[in-house]
């Protein structure tokens, strides 16, 4: 399993997707899912304890 590669000597990377639409889009996407994921857990354990003083 050996790598094709000799030398490392001029290797380059090209970042082609770096400051498209897809790259803020998909970061906008997680941010508002990690909200929405906090504010629905916050929801259902300020329930969960309400109903938990209930008893």
């Amino acid at each position: 399993m050996g790598s094709p590669i000799t030398t490392w000597e001029g290797a380059e990377a090209y970042f082609t997707g770096f400051g498209s639409f897809s790259t803020s889009f998909f970061l906008i996407a997680a941010i508002a899912f990690t909200i929405g994921a906090i504010a629905y857990g916050s929801k259902h354990e300020t329930e969960a304890y309400e109903r938990s003083q209930l008893d």
